[in-house]
């Protein structure tokens, strides 16, 4: 984790991780604490407002650290995902340009939305949130859409006049004061409007930050504000000041302290399980002696495509996939067990990968 003045843009190597992700919010909502509880992390509470953020969380799995203490690798990687701890949402700030890139340059946006105190009103908040991006969102069209005007009264071309109606769709839905996320298209307008980085086209995970009285029915809470069924968001709830301290506990003493409020996961957990509801993420896993990896697909991805998120040879020169779930092969005890009871199959490079499976990715190379 680093720290770096708000208007730098801040990027690790994609590479190395499964998603990033940027955390927004209007002043006092509560964002350093949600920090905290992600990354572990020391900061103060009430950073500078010119400062911004950057952190990179290990997504906890109680399934790949039971395949570890069975295969005892040299080495377990969990996914990976990086968060971004912006300066308050504002128009000054959404008009610098590098503020901007931090915030179209990641996969999914979280809106932490103060629960606690005097009068909360999320619905408001988020309302306001939502309408500075769209705004944001209108300006970038528009100066597109004016662009495209003068190039297509200069000549006819078939790309040009796509993205024209495209980003003609996307801004009469922006002037209906509507995010992107919830505009329908179909494949070949989604893959126009993503080149574009929209904020409002990103998916949303609205966080309630709630008061220490609420820590044993945060799912009450969540449920209390009706945020959830609009496309591409999610709702969790966490109590910021209570679970970032948590946060800076050895484990034990976490335990403890989490079951004294009533908690009965933690944040980190309840959080990283909100977002891979969002994104529509599964977890498959590699393991043998040498490593255990958890890695990370979309659902509905294939063998071929787990082959190459392990590496993009394995891809390359694929013959088949074994898999088995990973339950199953814990209960066997080893590769072989499993294999002489039947529990693992010889699968094809269009096989959909499932949650929670054990993937051995056979290959020529």
């Amino acid at each position: 984790m680093r720290n770096a003045s708000a208007f730098r843009s801040l990027r690790a190597p994609h590479s190395e991780l499964d998603m990033r992700a940027g955390i927004i919010g209007l002043p006092q909502a509560g964002k350093t604490s949600l920090f905290k509880i992600l990354t572990h992390s020391h900061l103060a509470t009430g950073f500078g407002s010119h400062e911004a953020h950057l952190g990179v969380v290990r997504v906890p799995d109680r399934r790949l650290d039971e395949l570890a203490r069975l295969f005892k690798p040299e080495k377990t990687t969990h996914a990976a995902i990086e968060f971004l701890d912006v300066p308050a949402i504002s128009k000054e700030n959404l008009r610098e340009a590098s503020y901007l890139a931090n915030l179209r340059n990641v996969d999914a946006l979280l809106h932490v939305v103060r629960a606690y105190g005097a009068d909360p009103a999320p619905a408001r908040d988020i309302a306001d949130i939502d309408l500075e991006l769209i705004l944001s969102d209108l300006g970038q069209a528009e100066k597109r859409i004016e662009k495209l005007e003068r190039d297509l009264r200069k000549a006819k071309d078939a790309e040009l006049e796509h993205e024209f109606q495209v980003l003609g769709k996307a801004r009469r839905h922006l002037e209906s004061e509507k995010p992107l996320r919830d505009l329908e298209l179909d494949s070949a307008e989604k893959k126009r409007v993503r080149g574009f980085m929209f904020l409002s086209e990103k998916p949303m995970l609205y966080v309630l930050n709630a008061g220490d009285e609420d820590a044993p029915s945060l799912e009450q809470l969540r449920q209390r504000y009706q945020l959830g069924g609009r496309p591409h968001t999610e709702v969790a709830a966490v109590c910021g000041q209570i679970e970032s301290e948590i946060a800076e506990l050895p484990e034990g003493e976490a335990a403890e302290y989490m079951a004294g409020y009533g908690l009965k996961e933690s944040g980190l957990e309840r959080l990283m399980g909100a977002t891979y509801h969002l994104m529509g993420f599964i977890s498959f896993f590699t393991v043998s002696e040498k490593e255990c990896r958890a890695g990370t697909l979309t659902r509905g991805q294939t063998a071929l495509e787990a082959a190459a998120a392990v590496h993009t040879d394995f891809a390359k020169h694929f013959i088949r996939a074994e898999v088995v779930q990973w339950d199953d092969l814990l209960r066997a005890g080893s590769l072989a067990a499993a294999r002489d009871r039947g529990l693992l199959r010889l699968e094809g490079k269009e096989y959909q990968v499932q949650d929670g499976q054990v993937v051995y990715i056979r290959h020529s190379g």
